[in-house]
């Protein structure tokens, strides 16, 4: 429940810093900023107008730092409500007595994502764009970054509004049918209605199964190395990232748990895990870190499966083998620099259905094309790549909503077709409308809205 009271909060990261913001929204912003705060030179605060100041303890005058302040009066500002922002020195001490001092004038520290979602209470954004704020401060590569911008611009609350309005101009038509049944109107036949109806549907669809491309550009591109030991995963992993995050040893088994570092690959984000070798052991701790191989590969969207090339085939490539079946990814017979003992043909006939590339880490052969197809192979589970301009779907919650949309349009033309009265045709095509009205926040409930702002961080 929305409680308008004022809340305070640091809007930069916490730590020592040369600049720290202090944010506050209520009705009591302002008071609270004058009272704290005094200018340099006399003068009242103007709207939107930075002015150097001293902090001063009220209950004792002493001054706490030299600050800026700006206010921005409601309804023109960030939440619609009062707000002010003091520009301060970036201890960690300081902000923290700050802070202690706006509290003891009124301020409650803010909860995760309260001034955002104040800004959605009050009008200012809409879900979508809430949402997308997140996804900006969030954001790892620059087609999350794009995605971001374009969601924060209005982009997808645009394009499902204008769903939505379809939506109701079907329902105006058998409202009509409904309060003018007597009434010699030109109505759309049923038949005609039900096209209308799926032609909807299938713009829903559309943006429904760009789930896959907004999914990967938000949350990133899991890839997992696996390969027996010393087949050379971890060199490749420092190959990738440019530096040298593992440990690289010629004893076998080195590398005991899984170490995740992320790269930027083309506009996508990939996060990189390196992981203990798959062998069969009897060494306790090698069976912890083997059984997080597993899981990690199990949690991976791609496999980067790696083979010794100057090694022959045995019963532990047999196993990464097996790791990579129905999987996408690339198999890697490294090692190349060396004398061949194990060739493509060799994995071919083994069993192996991924793309295989030569490569060599000590030399970084190979690593452009790597990079190329780990690029391709992306773009691929993505959906290939996007020229239309046309909004993705970054969350689940999106994706929820347009399947109830589709399945409540589904019934609304199952039920045209089949003459059913058009009352109720008009309750289903009115739960889609309710069901894309949920993506927007149109209609939302509270459980709906801690969901999304408990992902903020505070001071957003």
């Amino acid at each position: 429940m929305y409680v308008a009271d004022t809340i305070v909060a640091p809007a930069t990261p916490p730590g020592r810093g040369a600049v720290a913001i202090i944010r506050l929204s209520g009705k009591e912003a302002i008071a609270i900023a004058r009272t704290l705060w005094r200018p340099r030179k006399p003068g009242e605060l103007r709207p939107r107008e930075l002015r150097l100041g001293a902090i001063r303890d009220p209950s004792s005058g002493a001054t706490i730092d030299e600050a800026l302040c700006v206010i921005f009066p409601a309804p023109h500002s960030l939440t619609g409500e009062d707000v002010v922002e003091l520009h301060c020195h970036g201890g960690v001490y300081l902000v923290r007595r700050i802070l202690a001092l706006t509290a003891d004038l009124g301020a409650r520290l803010a909860q995760p994502g309260e001034f955002a979602r104040r800004a959605y209470l009050n009008g200012r954004i809409d879900l979508t764009r809430a949402e997308a704020i997140a996804d900006l401060v969030e954001a790892r590569g620059e087609e999350a970054l794009v995605r971001a911008t374009a969601q924060l611009s209005g982009a997808l609350a645009r394009h499902v509004e204008g769903l939505r309005e379809k939506v109701i101009g079907i329902r105006a038509y058998l409202e009509a049918e409904i309060d003018f049944a007597d009434e010699d109107l030109d109505l759309p036949s049923r038949a005609q209605l039900a096209s209308s109806i799926n032609e909807l549907a299938d713009s829903v669809r559309l943006l429904r199964d760009s789930f896959a491309r907004g999914r990967i550009a938000r949350e990133g591109v899991r890839v997992a190395l696996i390969g027996k030991p010393n087949a050379g995963k971890s060199s490749i992993l420092n190959l990738l990232l440019g530096s040298n995050r593992a440990i690289v040893t010629p004893i076998p088994g080195t590398t005991r748990d899984v170490i995740e570092e992320s790269i930027s690959l083309g506009p996508w984000s990939v996060v990189l895990s390196d992981t203990a070798g798959l062998r069969d052991s009897v060494e306790p701790i090698e069976q912890l870190g083997i059984a997080r191989t597993r899981a990690a590969a199990d949690e991976a969207d791609l496999l980067l499966a790696v083979f010794d090339s100057s090694r022959p085939f045995d019963s532990d490539d047999a196993q990464v083998v097996a790791a990579t079946r129905e999987r996408s990814g690339i198999a890697l017979l490294n090692k190349c620099d060396l004398a061949a003992r194990l060739d493509r043909e060799r994995l071919r006939a083994e069993g192996m259905k991924l793309r295989v590339v030569e490569f060599c880490a000590l030399t970084a052969y190979g690593l452009a094309e790597l990079r190329r197809h780990l690029e391709v192979t992306i773009d691929q589970m993505a959906g290939g790549p996007q020229t239309d301009g046309s909004p993705a779907i970054t969350r689940e919650r999106h994706r929820v909503a347009l399947d109830q949309a589709l399945a409540a349009l589904q019934a609304a033309h199952d039920a045209a077709l089949a003459s059913m009265p058009p009352e109720i045709v008009a309750v289903d095509v009115a739960r889609a409308a309710d069901a894309l009205a949920s993506i927007t926040g149109a209609v939302s409930t509270e459980d709906v809205l801690d969901a999304v702002f408990s992902q903020f961080c505070i001071g957003k």
